[in-house]
């Protein structure tokens, strides 16, 4: 299916406000969710294997047709890399399963294997098909594609990425956490070290004159190496975030972790093929400075107020906490945390200090709330809800392990927030309600719901995503008066579709599973984070 098509099928839900609020998005969407591992395609279009989004689609760019190959709730989960053989079949490494599958033209897809760790990077050579585990101490194989066992070519690799057989028919593979490339022979033998002290590559092809040419995910250029003697020149200085690259004669295509696909001109010139944008909108925050920031996944984003979006940090920046989920403004340029890794921590993007951990170890956090009492998140793993103690989250005075628990046994919580009473309100989104947490109580506050995630209070009223009836609903605390302020909201899963459960890369990330979060700006304007389409909303008061 088409990109447009998916865009439909939000539009058909006719996205309104009610009477006396305005309904704008804030940030355009995201074409693609994430661009990873690009492969042209025996029919010319560019692959591209998209992890968070759990799709890969195919790019015309003769027309600019955007197709859905193999859709989010499909067989192929959090492709990371494609390769095809000569009979037109694509291959997909599922890196979040370790699996590998196969993809026929006809669209029939079954599994290869299902016990390859961290399975990435994917190549075909002579109808012969090698992977390689993306994770310390990874492996680099040919799997047998009868079903027989894989015939390993090295082991124990620190995190061998995206490979391609060069034209003296070595296997060439960088190795990201060594932050150099090697190549070994498919028949057996020893890797060699051709080029080091690069910019963290996570992806090798070859030009039509035999070079290497490597993306580099932390520098964010685009080399071209000898592979006699590992000199290297720069290409193109992109942004960090730079995933994969391919050929499609001898026109080069890189991709980056926001969605980006990128032309290299000669002369260092680079044109924009596709936009990045958000990956994966999850909780917001208005920072101290009247700013409104986004945790995306692996990116940190301020939204400037004409809807571009400004990095702020990137999971290769200095003192970057890990893969972000929740987030709550604290102090000037500091904020709290929780990340998928189960971390909650202080996070002061501009300083020249790294982030500070409060406490971890924890099953699948998402929402943060800070009140007077210390810090509040939702282990949704567990089901609780907890505190984290301090005397001044700004001080940083926060203990690892500093921990009580405030309520468990709850039905998926998400969202969380401070009441007026400084009582801490929790979405619990498997039950569908929303509850308030008064010593060791648990009141039902509002109920009836589908699938509440993001909360916010504001001027005395609670607002809630609820991400499975699409709306945002204003509910009074004092009266307990309830009303849908916006519909047909781009939030959750497009109707139709059921995505499969996305289990992580640890140690980048853990388990990912969808948040739209709300928060509450200055002037009581709100904004959400419409996970759908990857697009920030904003709901504003209008006055008559």
């Amino acid at each position: 299916m088409s990109s447009s098509v998916l865009q439909a099928r939000y539009s058909a839900a006719n996205p309104s406000a009610a009477d006396g609020w305005r309904l704008e998005r804030l940030t355009a969407p995201s074409r693609l969710f994430g661009a990873n591992g690009l492969r042209t395609g025996p029919d010319g279009r560019v692959y591209i294997a998209q992890v968070t989004g759990s799709q890969i689609s195919a790019l015309d760019l003769a027309t600019g047709r955007l197709d859905t190959v193999s859709p989010k709730g499909g067989d192929i989960i959090a492709p990371d890399d494609v390769a095809f053989d000569p009979s037109g079949n694509l291959y997909a490494t599922e890196v979040m399963d370790g699996r590998v599958s196969m993809r026929a033209p006809g669209g029939r897809t079954r599994v290869l294997r299902d016990d390859l760790p961290c399975a990435n990077g994917i190549t075909v050579h002579s109808s012969r098909l090698f992977i390689g585990e993306c994770r310390e101490g990874g492996r680099l194989m040919e799997l047998d594609l009868g079903g027989g066992a894989p015939r390993i070519l090295a082991e124990n690799l620190p995190s061998p990425n995206a490979m391609e057989v060069g034209p003296d028919g070595l296997l060439y593979f960088p190795l990201m956490t060594a932050n150099e490339i090697w190549r070994i022979d498919p028949e057996g033998g020893e890797p060699q070290r051709v080029a080091g002290g690069l910019g963290v590559p996570d992806a090798v092809k070859f030009d039509a004159e035999g070079f290497i040419v490597s993306t580099q995910v932390a520098s964010g250029q685009v080399l071209r190496i000898d592979p006699r003697n590992g000199s290297a020149t720069v290409l193109a200085q992109l942004s960090p975030g730079l995933d994969n690259l391919t050929f499609v004669g001898e026109r080069l295509f890189v991709s980056n972790f926001t969605g980006e696909i990128t032309e290299i001109l000669p002369g260092g010139d680079t044109a924009t093929v596709l936009p990045g944008g958000l990956n994966w909108p999850l909780d917001l925050a208005v920072g101290d400075d009247g700013n409104l920031y986004v945790a995306d996944g692996t990116y940190f984003y301020l939204v400037l107020p004409d809807g571009s979006l400004e990095t702020v940090a990137m999971l290769f920046s200095p003192g970057y906490p890990g893969f972000l989920r929740g987030l709550a403004a604290t102090g000037p340029g500091e904020f709290v945390v929780t990340t998928s890794g189960g971390q909650v921590t202080r996070y002061a993007p501009a300083a020249a200090v790294p982030s500070k951990v409060l406490a971890d170890g924890f099953d699948q956090l998402y929402g943060v709330a800070v009140g007077s009492g210390g810090v509040v998140v939702a282990e949704l793993g567990t089901g609780r809800v907890l505190s984290v103690r301090s005397g001044s989250v700004r001080s940083g005075s926060v203990r690892s392990g500093n921990v009580d628990v405030l309520a468990s046994g709850l039905q998926d919580p998400v969202g969380v927030a401070i009441g007026p009473d400084g009582a801490p309100l929790v979405a619990e989104s498997g039950a569908g309600r929303i509850v308030r947490l008064s010593g060791s109580s648990v009141e039902t506050v509002i109920d009836g719901l589908q699938r509440p995630q993001g909360i916010v209070v504001a001027g005395g009223l609670l607002y809630i995503v609820d991400a499975g009836a699409k709306e945002v609903i204003a509910f009074d605390l004092d009266s307990t008066a309830r009303r849908t302020i916006a519909s047909g909201l781009p939030v959750g899963p497009a109707p139709g579709v059921q995505p499969k459960p996305l289990k992580g890369m640890p140690p980048f990330s853990g388990p990912q599973g969808p948040f739209a979060g709300i928060t509450a700006g200055r002037g009581g304007t709100l904004f959400v984070s419409a996970d759908g389409d990857g697009s920030v909303l904003a709901l504003r008061r209008v006055h008559r």
